[in-house]
């Protein structure tokens, strides 16, 4: 066995024994056997001191996006990735990416959009998903047009789906109701390089 196989075995090996309670299992324990292979794997790969922490990165990020059912490489945008959801919509044409359910298309334009591409963050560091305005006057106007969808309609495939943070102001404009205003209006300069407006 590679230094790095046997390492992992041992520390394993060790994480299980300090928790003796067994309603209190380590989380990793049953992963165990398929940890060591991969460790063992990454062991015998012939990695230097200095390619190592770059290879263990990229499997790291790797396996934990796949965990998530993210993706590990670009959306290519071909028919193949598509599925009809017309029947959850409004009866309109309309598909869902399979690699990525965050990723639709509509069926009348074929403009492909990511309804993750904008989270609002307040001042107190909550996230929000949903739209927000631009300023205080746009609200008081009342024209729901002038508000920012958290969408982003992507410019071309191949396309890596990316969450942009948003600063945004939060005040009870009722009880219990809340509007969101954004802070820097120049946050959205990144946001409208990457992806189309509409």
């Amino acid at each position: 066995m590679s230094n790095v196989g046997l390492h992992a075995k041992r520390e394993l090996e060790i994480l299980s024994a300090t928790e003796t309670d067994p309603n209190n299992r380590p989380i990793i324990e049953e992963f165990k056997d398929e940890i060591i292979a991969l460790c063992e794997k990454f062991g015998n790969s012939g990695q230097s001191g200095g390619s190592a922490p770059y290879v263990a990165k990229a499997l790291s990020q790797a396996i934990k996006h796949l965990c998530m059912f993210e993706v590990i490489a670009p959306l290519t945008g071909n028919d193949d990735e598509w599925n009809d959801v017309s029947d959850l919509g409004n009866g309109e044409l309309m598909y869902q990416n399979k690699r990525d359910s965050r990723v639709f298309k509509d069926g009348k334009n074929g403009k492909a959009y990511f309804i993750d591409a904008m989270i609002k963050r307040t001042e107190s560091g909550s996230c929000w998903y949903g739209g927000f305005w631009l300023s205080k006057d746009d609200y008081l106007i009342g024209n729901k047009e002038l508000m920012v969808s958290p969408r982003g309609y992507i410019k071309s495939f191949p396309f890596t789906p990316k969450t942009f943070y948003i600063d945004v102001i939060e005040e009870e404009v009722a009880k219990d109701g809340w509007e969101m205003y954004v802070k820097d209006i120049s946050q959205l300069d990144e946001v409208w390089a990457y992806y189309d407006k509409a």
